[in-house]
């Protein structure tokens, strides 16, 4: 079992390293065009990006589970179909998003309130880019649908490849046609496409024949008894990330009104927040893949045993960068700046950081333990009540502590998640 949980987590944990390679990439690019509002315009567009298909992560994560039980209930051609109905989801809402683009725009920016010349920047990087909105949503799809299938090695590929091509046309872009912040976001769009057409390639070599015009004209491809259980586990996912969304959002707008340097300090905290979450993610996939799998195979012995299993290399992982952030989490935050004062004020919040990875580890497991066996009431419920949770504590705690009631919310939130995860699954999952 430790072999198979390997398998699938470690190149999801590579996968998940890349991800943020593509904005380093851009803002690299235009670093060295010798326009700050560039850099400003680019963080914007990305920001605007990232709430827009944040929001459709189910993409992702509803693909990857129902596609492990239709492969763990050997009905693979129930799986092809998964894979259309979430493409046609993500065509459809990137159909809305192109018809929308420039409302989209003009309302994000108008809430963001930069400078005209980084908005004038952000607007451009963004209507070069949106052209990617399919692209981007249907490799959510790809890669759940991947994952599912027990193949976590081809997202990494893909992922690696979008890397690749993107800072070869990027640069060909800016360096070579003069295009500026367009040439970085026509880089994007020509890498994202590229994933697609890898995707498609891969699919048609390896699975084709599972993807038969009888297969898919089928009545189950649409039948609505199917869609409803479709939606209604991706409606849950839906309202998860949103509370996702707002507990963060609103983690980085409180920060911001406690003043410049605690709002660097949380930020370069946050980064040891993600720095976990890539690792533990990579667990969350293979339990998507693995509790879905024995779910949909009626295999509940197997089932238990890689609950179990996760669950061990969850808290190895967990213990490992707590003991990582007690000893040199002041080091690692130097790695982001040298801002003396930062790190000084930094000094005086580190045992939230160290909290970090006891707080979160469970909440992240469980997250893709439901998943795979598709009861995504369990984690929308549990999102639900740490983010009350969250807000009450903050309210409550912030006027008291300052910063630290902050952090303490937020770890109260990270906790809950898990622990109302576990009340409600423990019998089901474990046994």
């Amino acid at each position: 079992m430790n072999r198979k949980i390997l398998a699938l987590a470690i190149p999801n944990i590579i996968s998940n390293i890349t991800v943020p390679l593509l904005g380093m990439v851009d803002l690299a690019i235009v670093g060295r065009l010798g326009n700050d509002a560039l850099i400003g315009g680019i963080a914007v567009g990305g920001t605007i990006f990232n709430f827009l298909y944040w929001n459709f992560s189910f993409l992702r994560m509803g693909t990857s589970g129902f596609t492990a039980q239709a492969y763990g209930g050997r009905d693979l051609y129930e799986a092809a179909r998964v894979l259309v109905r979430a493409l046609s989801i993500a065509l459809l809402v990137a159909l809305g998003i192109w018809v929308l683009q420039v409302p989209v725009v003009h309302l994000a920016l108008a809430v963001m309130d930069g400078s005209p010349a980084v908005e004038n920047a952000a607007r451009d990087y963004f209507l070069v880019r949106v052209w990617a909105a399919p692209a981007t949503l249907s490799l959510y799809a790809f890669t759940g649908w991947f994952i599912g299938m027990q193949n976590s090695r081809i997202p990494m590929w893909i992922s690696i490849s979008i890397n690749l091509v993107n800072i070869a046309c990027s640069l060909a872009a800016v360096q070579l046609l003069g295009m500026g912040i367009r040439g970085v976001a026509l880089g994007t769009v020509i890498a994202q496409w590229s994933g697609v057409l890898i995707a498609l390639v891969i699919i048609r070599r390896y699975y084709g024949r599972f993807f038969s015009r009888r297969n898919l004209q089928g009545e189950g491809l649409f039948e609505w008894k199917t869609l409803r259980r479709f939606f209604r586990v991706n409606r849950d996912i839906f309202l998860r990330t949103l509370c996702l969304v707002a507990v963060f959002t609103y983690f980085t707008v409180a920060s911001t009104r406690m003043g410049d340097t605690l709002l660097a300090v949380n930020t370069l905290m946050l980064e040891l927040f993600t720095l976990f979450s890539y690792m533990m993610d990579g667990f969350a996939y293979a339990g998507e893949a693995l509790a879905g799998r024995y779910y949909g195979a009626g295999n509940t012995p197997m089932l238990h045993k890689a609950v179990r299993g996760l669950l061990r290399w969850g808290t190895a992982l967990m213990l490992l960068f707590t003991l990582l952030y007690a000893l040199f989490g002041e080091q690692i935050l130097g790695i982001f700046t040298s801002s003396q004062t930062i790190l000084t004020a930094a000094h005086d919040y580190a045992l939230w950081a160290v909290l970090v990875p006891a707080c979160s580890f469970l909440a992240f497991l469980l997250d893709g333990i439901v998943v795979g066996i598709t009861a995504t009431w369990i984690m929308r419920n549990a999102m639900f009540v740490a983010t009350l949770t969250f807000f009450a504590l903050y309210f409550i705690l912030q006027p008291l502590l300052g910063n630290a009631g902050l952090w303490i919310a937020f770890l109260a939130y990270l906790l809950m998640r898990g622990l109302m995860q576990w009340l409600w699954s423990r019998r089901r999952i474990v046994g």
